[in-house]
């Protein structure tokens, strides 16, 4: 079987959302099944070994990698979201967005239990405070952060650092830009 170069299933789009700015946009990719169902299963691969409990991903795009991959992992699948959207009660952690301002994610405080292995997966790390964010509540609520993965990694915005600076996990990002 050929192997699958993700990067021909990433649009980028110049001065978007702002000048001198280049979105990647892996819509592409979950539009052609072989590439979304290679990229979930590199991540599967990845994760195998880490002993996870719990798949959590921040919203939105964090869903969309994070729902396959729990499902064929086999296990459970915790959204992140934006403040006010959940129903029950929540704890929560702020961020600093990478184009100015801050965000607000909370998880249902039930969501996780004290000692549960969490993979945090999203579709691309830009300057890490989402997944910091994430990060954060998982630890509130007890859980471990078993590793941290990404369909993209913008290098260049140093993510990785600020992650690895609240301590060391396991990381895959299977495409740098």
């Amino acid at each position: 079987m050929t192997k699958i170069d993700l990067h021909d299933y990433v649009a980028s789009v110049e001065n978007y959302p702002e000048e001198d700015v280049t979105f990647r946009d892996i819509s592409p990719l979950m539009g052609n099944g072989a590439a979304y169902r290679d990229a979930i299963d590199q991540i599967k691969d990845f994760a195998k070994d880490l002993d996870v409990d719990l798949i959590a991903g921040p919203e939105s795009r964090g869903f969309i990698v994070g729902s396959p991959l729990a499902y064929t992992m086999g296990v459970g699948f915790v959204p992140a979201r934006k403040v006010g959207k959940l129903p029950r009660k929540a704890v929560s952690a702020s961020y600093t967005l990478e184009y100015g301002g801050v965000n607000e994610l909370e998880i249902h405080e039930d969501a996780i239990q004290p000692g549960q292995r969490v993979l945090i997966v999203d579709d691309l790390l830009a300057t890490g405070g989402t997944i910091n964010a994430t990060r954060q509540i998982i630890e509130k609520l007890g859980g471990v952060v078993a590793g941290v993965a990404f369909i993209i990694e913008l290098e260049a915005l140093h993510g990785r650092e600020k992650i690895m600076q609240a301590g060391e996990v396991p990381f895959l990002a299977l495409m740098e830009y």
